[in-house]
């Protein structure tokens, strides 16, 4: 009998996914067998990006990865992580405030499925000041969020912000020309 997948479950809303999360995934994949990115419906909160751009931002940001898969839920995540299988929940943290809401929700989980562990992985130096707000923010203003993005991401948020877009297009290159 082959040994049992290790099926890990990264929710978020990534809305829209940064280079912090990408950093995460990765570490993540390397650790589990299949990584699971779920991105939570809630009609309650505001985004700028559809369930289904989110879901295909990540698709293509991570295309031909076989142990990558991405999906939506709704409801609890516990009982999300117990239909897929999965045997841990990985919670990026950039800083120490991170910590205790974290805390606190790994606490819950593990008293409503005690067969899921929570899995924190610190996000790379280079991405700990980066959070979807703070890149739509910047995107608005048509701040270059070029590397602070997967290059399908920026596409799309190009595609909301004409400014960014023209900020970028007008950008000279390294030579000094346009």
């Amino acid at each position: 009998m082959p040994p049992k997948k290790r099926i890990a479950i990264y929710p978020g809303s990534f809305d829209p996914l940064t280079n912090g999360h990408v950093d995460v995934i990765q570490r993540a994949l390397e650790i589990f067998d299949e990584v699971i990115v779920a991105i939570l419906r809630n009609p309650s909160k505001k985004s700028l990006f559809s369930t289904a751009e989110r879901l295909e931002m990540i698709q293509h940001s991570f295309n031909g990865n076989d142990a990558l898969k991405v999906d939506c839920f709704d409801g609890l995540l516990v009982e999300y992580a117990r239909i897929k299988g999965a045997v841990a929940i990985i919670r990026g943290m950039r800083a120490i405030s991170d910590f205790e809401n974290e805390f606190q929700m790994a606490l819950m989980n593990r008293k409503l499925y005690k067969d899921v562990q929570s899995v924190f992985l610190m996000t790379g130096l280079r991405w700990i000041f980066t959070s979807s707000s703070i890149i739509k923010e910047a995107a608005q203003f048509g701040g270059d969020i070029s590397d602070m993005v997967p290059e399908p991401v920026k596409t799309k948020l190009m595609e909301k912000f004409p400014l960014l877009e023209d900020k970028l297009r007008l950008k000279p290159t390294k030579k000094g020309t346009r």
